[in-house]
């Protein structure tokens, strides 16, 4: 149908509104109570327009748009009614209320200042509503509300989850809950669609909960930003919500050849950054990894992309995460991959530095099999010294991804007495075997992961008294408070606080001498000042005594390639090396990192290394249909106090003695009502205004 609105003509489609209609052909006509996502209310009177043969005004969001009809936008009497609606609304809005503490300008201010409104003809004393930051995540400021019933049709119609109404007390009439209780007594869902719609600012994030120096969906999506593989966590909890667990594994799988490792091993930073912490508890997002994994099946693999071969070549030195990642997406470009791996089985630190009872060897097996099926050749036992010389042997690019296989030892008197181990090598033997004596006693010097893997590995080699000595105070270890609590759990003792002086023994070690540690810093340089604490010095008696106090590239300043920090390749932005066509990647670059921040480097270099073999670095790789979230969320009775899937762990006394695993990660029953717990924060995104998400499709690179 045609119609005019103010002398041009334009076309609208069948049960649009005049509003509708008009803003289709950036034709703006003020307005407040309409929004994207919300039917109309004709409430604000902001959007009155005249229709030639009707008498006064009528409402553009609630007349429908017909054939012919003529409509004028500024007569007089519209825009007197627009401006006495506006003063009206801010007789009782607070004065110094210039703008509103949302992202971007308050809705309500911009309007006023559009239609020139000034409130001082209508100005009433101000409504004695207090701020209520009683709810965690959500903050109201009642004296900012219009009663514009925008957040009451977002909950009610847009979300169904039906907690918020208009409610009549001794002020008057507000936003409410039904007699008065918190939004979480109430049957809130915290999922931010009232916060998105509010225009003035009366309903907000609560206060530093959102940075406004980051963009929208990471402030808005914390648990996605905070992943180093921006693997989309909200897409696959919500899948794994409704027992799909193939498109959860899929989601996964998206940015990542690692689901199962990660969801076994992964130190989870997204975790810290759940809102549903502030709530009550995080999401157990690491361990749904894990049961997507398992439960997912196959299905995946039906959409794997293959391009077609490019005829170029590339080498990858060193089978951990990164390498194997930048593996698997190299081969799907079509390119000729070889990995070459010095240990007699692939998986880098995978298999040889993480203990079987975190990580059992048939998982990791599975996972890299399912690698090489897409087009990856290995050669294992191959020790590749200098990388470029692969060059000269026909491959077209290189990756250098050998890790950091290198234990660190102290300069103490009696390193080198024998009973002492470092702790790559000791990980290394106890993996691949035979198992490594140990006595009866084990001293581990260290306070990070790879310590408390030493220790709890120690036990199981038959150590009767295992201790774990750190400079650290056990709140400030670098060990996960996990690692600490399952290593205490079976017994390994904690000597936290002290500085080594020295390893004593004759023929072989006999103990530690550690003192207390009175404070400490690093340096410029990263050396430790300790100011011990007189008097305070004593033995701990071993007969092993394993540094586990960090660890280094091992051969890396034989490679021929540039250095930097001492031990490490130097690297571009790009992950470029020092010699044309070789790259790097990995703890070879960075230092001992994460599993996911190894794998998302392999994955970010294979883009670079596809645009030097002549590709154009896409890397996405869609492995499930295309679906809609749907933004109707419902009611869930009790819903913010559901707590979180607690840990199936086997008994402490049993599983020190043997490497099964230690942990039985949920089924998919469990794990579908541990991810129905996720509010969802990325159903925002898609409100209203934001652009976000059409900016950052799933999947897309650098979200």
């Amino acid at each position: 149908m045609r119609l005019t609105i103010d002398g041009r003509t334009i076309e609208a489609a069948e049960g649009q509104t005049v509003l509708q209609a008009a803003l289709a052909h950036d034709i703006y006509i003020p307005h407040l109570c309409k929004h994207p996502d919300l039917e109309a209310a004709g409430g604000c009177r902001l959007c009155v327009v005249q229709v030639k043969g009707r008498d006064g005004v009528v409402p553009a969001c609630e007349t429908p748009a017909e054939d012919g009809m003529e409509v004028l936008t500024a007569t007089e009497e519209a825009l007197h009614i627009r401006r006495m609606s506006m003063e009206l609304m801010l007789a009782s809005h607070p004065s110094e209320c210039t703008d509103c503490p949302k992202y971007g300008n308050c809705e309500l201010q911009s309007l006023y200042q559009y239609l020139d409104a000034s409130a001082e003809r209508w100005r009433t004393k101000g409504r004695p509503m207090p701020e209520d930051a009683s709810n965690p995540l959500i903050r109201h400021l009642f004296v900012r509300c219009i009663r514009c019933g925008r957040c009451v049709r977002a909950c009610n119609e847009l979300r169904g989850v039906k907690v918020l109404d208009y409610r009549r007390d001794r002020q008057g009439v507000r936003i409410g809950t039904e007699g008065g209780v918190s939004l979480a007594e109430a049957g809130c869902r915290f999922c931010g669609a009232c916060v998105e719609v509010c225009p003035t600012g009366a309903i907000t994030d609560a206060a530093g909960l959102l940075d406004p120096a980051l963009p929208r969906i990471k402030a808005l999506v914390p648990c996605r930003s905070a992943c180093p593989g921006e693997i989309d966590i909200p897409a696959y909890l919500r899948s794994a919500a409704r027992g799909d667990w193939a498109a959860a594994a899929a989601v996964i799988r998206e940015r990542t050849p690692f689901p199962a490792v990660l969801g076994s091993i992964c130190p989870h930073p997204c975790e810290d950054r759940c809102r549903r912490g502030a709530v009550n508890e995080p999401l157990s997002i690491c361990r749904l990894k894990r049961t997507a994994a398992e439960a997912g099946g196959e299905q995946w693999k039906t959409r794997r992309r293959r391009d077609p071969a490019t005829g170029r070549r590339a080498a990858v030195v060193g089978s951990g995460p990164a390498g194997l990642t930048a593996a698997y997406y190299l081969a799907m470009k079509g390119h000729d991959v070889t990995v070459f791996e010095a240990l007699p089985k692939p998986g880098g630190q995978l298999r040889v530095g993480i203990p079987a009872y975190r990580l059992p060897d048939a998982l990791l097996d599975g996972e890299i099999a399912a690698i090489l099926e897409g087009g990856v050749a290995l050669r294992t036992g191959v020790r590749i010294e200098r990388p470029a010389e692969l060059l000269e042997q026909g491959f077209d690019a290189v990756l250098v991804a050998a890790g950091t296989h290198k234990g660190t030892v102290l300069p103490l008197k009696g390193r080198d007495l024998p009973g002492v181990l470092v702790n790559t090598a000791f990980l290394r033997e106890a993996r691949l075997g035979p198992i490594p004596a140990v006595g009866e006693r084990v001293v581990v010097l260290g306070g990070g992961n790879v310590a408390m893997d030493c220790a709890r590995t120690a036990l199981r080699c038959g150590a009767k008294q295992v201790t774990v000595a750190c400079l650290e105070r056990r709140d400030e270890m670098t060990a996960s408070p996990e690692e600490i609590d399952e290593a205490l759990d079976e017994g390994v003792g904690l000597c936290s606080g002290v500085t080594f002086l020295s390893i004593e023994g004759e023929e072989r070690v006999s103990g530690v001498q550690v003192q207390e540690v009175a404070a400490f810093h690093f340096d410029e340089n990263r050396r430790a000042v300790i100011t011990p604490r007189e008097g305070t010095e004593r033995l701990l008696p071993a007969d092993t005594v394993i540094f586990a106090v960090g660890q280094s590239p091992d051969g890396a300043a034989d490679m021929g390639l540039a250095l930097c920090r001492g031990a490490y390749l130097q690297t571009g932005e790009d992950g470029g090396a020092s010699v044309p066509g070789v790259f790097a990647a990995g703890d070879v670059v960075t230092g001992t990192r994460s599993v996911i921040e190894a794998a998302a480097a392999g994955r970010r270099c294979a883009q670079s290394m596809d645009r030097w073999l002549g590709g154009d670095g896409d890397l996405t790789e869609p492995l499930r249909a295309p679906s809609e979230p749907d933004p109707y969320l419902g009611r869930t009775e009790g819903f913010a106090g559901r707590k979180r899937l607690a840990a199936e762990r086997r008994p402490a006394q049993d599983r020190r003695w043997d490497f099964a695993p230690v942990e039985r990660m949920p089924g998919a029953g469990a794990g579908a009502c541990e991810a129905a717990r996720c509010l969802q924060c990325d159903l925002r995104l898609r409100l209203g205004r934001n652009k976000f998400w059409n900016e950052y499709p799933n999947g897309r690179e650098g979200v």
